[in-house]
């Protein structure tokens, strides 16, 4: 278990807990009475550090190394059924960008995502889930084809942004996701979007246009990240934590500024810390949500989920 600055109390105490039972173990000494105090101090410091997060707290736990990924929830909701389709028919497969079919249940998905990696060869393989514009064009693809055989949509969004290198402008990274955004408002079939860890940038908007737009509790979605806000304002990372609660990027801005539709709420610590529980809470809301996406007819569909955006911004005097 890997613990991030703000959790080394939650840390002390476990440890000291795990010598308590020790100890018990290993002598006739009684010290049950010591462990319960210890689980007692353990669940307060747990609940008044993940009650009391601040916006940069959060942008750490989305981040957490042992928070799951886009594959590792495709595999949870689908098992055996997923099968990975690859490639944008155009220059090649983007491994940061993953997709495919799988079912929930009877009923058939389209999954889209992007995919990080677990250590330092595959976050070299998957690109760190900064995908090219060929990533966002195989992602249009599948999204295509699952309207073609009238199959709705999954998006699983985790990206620190679109990849920046020139390369990836040569071939038309802006192009790409422009692309992808308008011709996401027309598929007339069901979209659901889900942001399962970072959202940032045009790389989430790329797949993040769909009916109902939905983040973890502790996920993020800004048109920037705070270190980058941070060394474009104060030419230094320093001020990060400042302007990540200046961006208002947290699951509970977002929803109060109504930029996302819902909140799916995580384990106390975080989704690593109990994946079953996260994956179930993830596919319950997907089926619950599908089931009335399915009502709509098509022209309603659309006709909401332009709305929906055509809405964003406005304001009275």
């Amino acid at each position: 278990m890997e613990y991030l600055d703000f959790e080394l109390p939650i840390k002390e105490l476990e440890e000291q807990l795990n010598k308590c039972a020790l100890i018990g173990e290993e002598s006739d000494v009684d010290v049950s009475a010591t462990c319960k105090q210890i689980e007692k101090k353990l669940e307060e410091t747990k609940k008044n550090i993940y009650k009391n997060l601040t916006a940069w707290q959060r942008v750490q736990l989305s981040r957490h190394p042992n928070r799951p990924y886009t594959l590792d929830y495709i595999k949870a909701l689908c098992g055996d059924t997923f099968l990975e389709l690859f490639g944008d028919r155009n220059v090649k497969d983007d491994k940061a960008m993953v997709g495919g079919l799988g079912k929930i249940g009877d009923q058939s998905f389209m999954f889209v995502g992007q995919q990080k990696g677990y250590n330092t060869k595959t976050r070299q393989y998957r690109n760190f889930g900064m995908a090219n514009p060929e990533g966002y064009r195989k992602a249009l693809r599948l999204m295509q084809m699952a309207e073609k055989f009238n199959i709705p949509i999954v998006t699983l969004i985790d990206t620190p942004g679109a990849y920046p290198g020139l390369e990836a402008e040569e071939r038309g990274q802006g192009e790409a996701i422009a692309r992808n955004i308008y011709e996401m408002f027309r598929i007339k079939v069901p979209i659901i979007c889900i942001i399962v860890g970072e959202g940032a940038s045009g790389g989430a908007l790329g797949i993040g246009v769909g009916d109902k737009v939905t983040m973890l509790e502790n996920t993020w979605y800004s048109v920037i990240s705070p270190e980058s806000c941070s060394s474009i304002l104060w030419r230094t990372w320093e001020y990060k934590e400042r302007a990540a609660d200046a961006l208002k990027l947290t699951s509970y801005d977002m929803k109060k500024n109504k930029l996302v539709d819902d909140i799916i709420p995580e384990p106390l610590g975080g989704a690593h810390t109990n994946r079953e529980e996260t994956f179930a809470t993830v596919k319950k809301y997907i089926v619950d949500t599908y089931s009335s996406l399915a009502k709509l007819s098509t022209d309603k569909l659309i006709e909401k989920r332009m709305e929906k955006y055509f809405e964003m911004g406005e304001y009275k005097d």
